[in-house]
């Protein structure tokens, strides 16, 4: 799948907006949380990428995995980090404290392409990091609980998040820039994987009802599987920093489906700490979109 600029940057708005329907799905469920959340929406990823791949790629796409290829194994570990982190960060310190600590995967990612890559940023995308994380911070800065028990060890592993997602799409920029014709697609179904042998001695005993499973399995294909691979070939075509500044829109988008499908209202914070994300992120597109057209 070859894909434009503008083509990658609308598909990377419906990716995010995809990745922010965990919380209101979340809210449908009756009995499951925590880790086993985890594990029953990692277990239905990895069979719905068991379709999606030979679907997508042909019957030889499983065959064809790179197993012997370093770059899928730390971009499988990455995703794995990924799906678990958040969820365990949750359970240990409050929802704004581990939000926040997310903000930092543009500037994480942007650090970590130019050290290992070389690749330059124009200054308009370390302006937009910065008013975005500003934008995030003054969201839930009046949320933020320093003193709650777990603090230090909640943020100590929602770091693991942005820094995860950071050396995910350097990874896929590194690859790109090597010459390697590699499809870390399949990459994803690995992080599946590594995630439900993870969450699964704490997911136990399982008490999911039958409606949670079918929910789980609703977050599986969609909330992870699909949108996760799409992200991978966007990846392919935008700078790994921009990828990243782009995926701060799971906040908003997630916050604005909590607010329409579960009735929870925002504070006038996140109303106007939303929009500087917004703002930040429609300035950076457009000063790209005049760049590539003067």
């Amino acid at each position: 799948m070859k894909l434009t600029h503008g083509q990658a940057v609308w598909l990377m708005l419906v990716v995010t907006a995809l990745w922010s329907t965990a919380g209101v799905v979340t809210r449908q469920l009756e009995h499951a949380r925590s880790f086993e959340v985890t594990f029953w929406r990692s277990f239905f990823t990895l069979l719905s990428l068991l379709v999606i791949l030979p679907a997508w790629q042909g019957r030889q796409a499983l065959r064809q995995i790179p197993w012997r290829s370093r770059y899928f194994w730390l971009s499988g570990l990455c995703w794995s980090i990924m799906f678990t982190a958040f969820m365990v960060a949750l359970t240990l310190t409050a929802v704004a404290n581990v939000l926040i600590t997310l903000a930092l995967g543009p500037l994480m990612t942007a650090l970590l392409a130019r050290i290992t890559t070389g690749q330059p940023l124009p200054w308009r995308t370390w302006c937009a990091i910065g008013l975005a994380g500003l934008g995030i911070g003054g969201m839930f800065a009046s949320q933020i609980h320093v003193d709650s028990p777990g603090f230090w060890i909640g943020v100590a592993v929602s770091v693991c998040v942005p820094l995860a997602g950071a050396v995910q799409w350097t990874l896929v920029q590194r690859s790109l820039s090597q010459g390697l014709q590699l499809d870390l697609v399949p990459s994803v179904l690995l992080g599946a994987a590594l995630s439900c042998v993870l969450t699964l001695p704490w997911a136990l005993p399982f008490q999911a009802s039958a409606a949670d499973v079918q929910w789980l399995a609703l977050l599986g294909l969609f909330q992870l599987a699909i949108p996760c691979v799409l992200s991978v070939v966007c990846a392919q075509v935008l700078k790994a920093a921009e990828v990243s500044l782009l995926a701060l829109l799971e906040v908003i988008f997630g916050i604005s489906l909590a607010w329409y499908g579960a009735h929870e209202v925002p504070s006038p914070e996140v109303l106007l700490g939303g929009t500087v994300v917004i703002c930040a992120l429609f300035i950076n597109e457009i000063f790209a979109w005049r760049q590539r057209n003067v």
